[in-house]
């Protein structure tokens, strides 16, 4: 027999445990308690020596690829088909298996009660068969197994633990090698009750881009290419019943599966697929792949409903009790204040230039005002898949939201919220554990008014998200999510049908064989009704209790949730700088932040402070794109006594700012310093700033000049300028001239006395002596 694709899931020993499902379990299940070491014989059969045997290692790990049928009806044959694996070191031989059963289990509330304290399945016992063949260490030797369902003796509807039960000979014993627990359902052939089905799935992947927009790391080629994480649970719905028919028409999906759409993965996708692009320098490979996924995604869209995700996914809880939950508002699809995009050709580079990706263009233009008054996530998701999606609805990740939250959600646009029956006071009810009928829609007091919210159930979420690593494979996480339905439909009122909501984790690791067959089979079994977000949301609300918040699950590493905050603080620092539209202007930095923020980093923190720190330094070196150049010698000369001081700037910023600019001299003698205008600074640029000055003397003067935002924030790094001037200052000015007319008025006395002089001695009678007017009256005396 050929194995199946089923042989991708994860095989690990099997040890004495209720099917190994207690990390699946929500919080109204409790974690299983060992199964105990030996089956108890029948009544009236006598106990054997494989009975009594203990060998608590069970050497043989069991992986099924059958379990048939899904619902048993009177006269069909139970088949199981599969691979025994010897993990030990010795060899088996002797193999045998055989199913036995428990006691029937007809409500929700006794199914948990089981995984928290198993039966052993010994109220009926179907004979051994024989497996042909050996097991030495390690190998594998494919089984089957088949037992007419009336030898299980199912006397009553409802869901029956079994065990099958593998024995073999080990060293001359004879014992049990190896138990793999699961259940069986018998419905009626005519219900009387339905259990409605709606799921939610995720197409989500943590950023592999940068703060500043390239590419980290190549990851996602990897997640989307054949075998990838997203490549299978795009295959989970792609393989759905519906299609096209063999004249080429469509068929509609027999169910219609809402997907959910981070809008950063569809623009990581658009960069990708338009090529080239690079990563770390180095040519990046996934440009076929992600042409290709984008094409498969846009198909699917066409046939099911699309919800838009908050872009990056970001951790809302995380953001508004860090207390920046402007950074959750901007990522929201379903307002015009959810702002954040990083597109081709908008990209701001390292360095803050503008960086294009593949053939974008180098300046994208703004984007019209949606006039849905939707935000960006909307339109990425829009403009790539050709879908209006759903913006009024948030999921919140983990299933789980904080209560103050809400009102910040409520002001984004958001009217429904997904959460988990783990999250809120009364689950239980919800999820028809504590009630008989389960309600997938309840309503939320908030401080801002009511709010709807659907509720995805906690134990069948955490089952489809981890089918592939369960215990046996994923048929047997497939049979444990049959067997929970069942006991709801089974306790439910005649006539009545329980509405319930499957919605795994945001980064689902799943493929078609696990989760893509639970989602079938709900359109599958007579006992089961697909039905969609939609109709969920026009049902009846019940009374689920209020939001409780996570409880001990992982959050954001606080060292990495600091830098996204510090940097948030940086970009709104900038933007009080930003002339004309801010929100265009810092889209690509919103984006940045948004994308380390992402709940997906909540199970790796090492990464995501990696990322963080990242963000907090490229938000950083924004501030120094806009910078003073000083001389190239430190030197600046004025050549009058009101010359300006002309300063050189340059802004490398890709957008326009306003900044202030501070000047300051040592002192305030000599030079004085008048007031600058704000400037506005075009993107790209290098421009000149005249700066009005007094000189009132000559000599040198020190000069510190600052560039600041509005808010004063500094702005690239402070210079320092010697500044010379041989210009006269009004001081040396009014010095130099009195001076001046000091020494004329000293000519001048001496000359008038001089004159008085001459005119004397003429009048004193040397007119008598012609002779001797023209010679001086004493030798040793000056005429003046």
């Amino acid at each position: 027999m050929t194995r199946t694709a089923l042989s991708r899931a994860a095989v690990v020993p099997v040890l004495a445990t209720a099917l190994g499902l207690v990390a699946l379990s929500g919080p109204a299940t409790a974690a299983a308690a060992p199964v105990t070491g030996h089956v108890l014989a029948a009544p009236g059969e006598p106990a054997t020596a494989e009975d009594e045997a203990v060998d608590p290692d069970r050497p043989v790990s069991i992986e099924i690829g059958r379990f048939e049928p899904r619902t048993i009806t009177p006269g069909s044959l139970v088949t199981v088909t599969g691979t025994l694996t010897n993990t030990g070191s010795a060899p088996i031989t002797d193999l045998s298996v055989r199913l036995q059963r428990g006691g029937v289990l007809t409500s929700r509330d006794e199914l948990a009660g089981h995984q928290r304290d198993p039966d052993p399945a010994t109220a009926v016992l179907a004979p051994f068969q024989d497996v042909p063949g050996e097991l030495a260490p390690g190998d594998e030797l494919e089984f089957g197994y088949t037992v007419p369902s009336e030898e299980l003796q199912l006397s009553a509807d409802g869901v029956y633990p079994v065990l099958l039960n593998v024995n073999g000979v080990v060293d001359g014993l004879d014992q049990r090698v190896g138990e793999l627990p699961s259940y069986v359902i018998q419905q009626p052939t005519a219900p009387t009750a339905r259990t409605a089905v709606a799921w939610l799935w995720p197409i989500v992947e943590s950023s592999h881009r940068t703060a500043a927009g390239g590419f980290r790391d190549d990851g996602l080629t990897e997640s989307i290419s054949a075998g990838g994480r997203l490549d299978r649970a795009l295959a989970v719905v792609e393989r759905l019943p519906g299609g096209t028919t063999e004249d080429g028409s469509s068929v509609p999906p027999a169910l219609r599966v809402a997907l959910a759409v981070d809008p950063a993965l569809v623009e990581e996708l658009q960069l990708m697929a338009a090529g080239p692009y690079e990563v770390d320098g180095r040519p990046g490979t996934g440009t076929e792949e992600a042409a290709s996924f984008l094409g498969r995604l846009r198909d699917v869209a066409a046939k099911h409903p699309v919800v838009a995700l908050p872009y990056g996914d970001v951790d809302a809880d995380a953001l508004t009790g860090a207390g920046v939950p402007e950074v959750l508002t901007r990522s929201l699809p379903g307002t015009p204040e959810g702002t954040a995009q990083d597109p081709p050709g908008t990209t701001a580079a390292e360095d803050g230039s503008s960086a294009t990706s593949g053939s974008a263009t180098p300046s994208a233009p703004a984007p019209a005002p949606d006039p849905s008054g939707n935000g960006a996530g909307a339109e990425i998701i829009a403009d790539a898949l050709g879908v209006e999606p759903r913006t009024d609805l948030l999921w919140a990740p983990g299933n789980s939201l904080r209560p103050e939250t809400v009102p910040v959600l409520q002001d984004g646009g958001v009217e429904t919220v997904v959460v988990g029956s783990g999250g809120l006071s009364e689950g239980d009810d919800a999820a028809g554990l504590s009630d008989p009928t389960a309600a997938a829609r309840t309503t939320l007091a908030t401080t801002v008014g009511p709010l709807s919210a659907l509720v995805a159930d906690s134990t069948l979420s955490e089952l489809a998200g981890a089918a592939e690593e369960t215990p046996g494979g994923p048929r047997m996480a497939e049979q444990r999510y049959l067997a929970e339905l069942a006991a709801l439909t089974t306790q439910a009122a005649a006539g009545s049908e329980q509405t319930v909501l499957v919605a795994p984790p945001h980064e689902v690791d799943a493929g078609p064989e696990g989760a893509g067959a639970m989602i079938a089979d709900t359109a599958g079994l007579p006992w089961l009704r697909p039905t969609t977000l939609a109709e969920l949301s026009a049902t009846a609300p019940a009374a689920a209790g209020d939001l409780t918040g996570p409880e001990g699950g992982p959050a954001l590493d606080p060292a990495g949730l600091a830098d996204v905050v510090a940097a948030t603080a940086m970009r709104e620092q900038l933007a009080g700088a930003v002339v004309g539209d801010v929100a265009t202007a810092m889209r690509s930095y919103d984006a940045a932040i948004s994308r380390a923020a992402s709940a997906t980093r909540r199970d790796e923190p090492e990464d995501f402070r990696d990322v963080a720190a990242g963000l907090r330094a490229t938000l950083d070196r924004l501030d120094d794109r806009v910078t003073l150049l000083a001389p190239a010698d430190g030197t600046y000369s004025l050549g009058s006594s009101d010359a300006p001081l002309v300063l050189t700037v340059q802004n490398d910023l890709p957008m326009t700012v306003e900044v202030l600019l501070d000047v300051r001299t040592r002192g305030s003698r000599g030079l004085s310093i008048g007031t600058v205008e704000p400037q506005t600074l075009a993107p790209g640029q290098r421009s000149t700033i005249e700066v009005p000055t007094q000189v009132q003397q000559a000599g040198g003067f020190t000069v510190r000049a600052q560039l600041t935002t509005p808010d004063g924030t500094p702005l690239g790094r402070e210079i320092s300028l010697q500044v010379k001037s041989t210009a006269y200052g009004l001081i040396s000015l009014i010095i130099t001239v009195g001076a001046g007319a000091l020494l004329g008025l000293l000519f001048l006395r001496r000359l008038v006395r001089f004159v008085l002089r001459r005119r004397a001695a003429a009048a004193g009678g040397r007119a008598d002596r012609p002779e001797d007017s023209a010679l001086p009256e004493s030798p040793n005396r000056s005429p003046v």
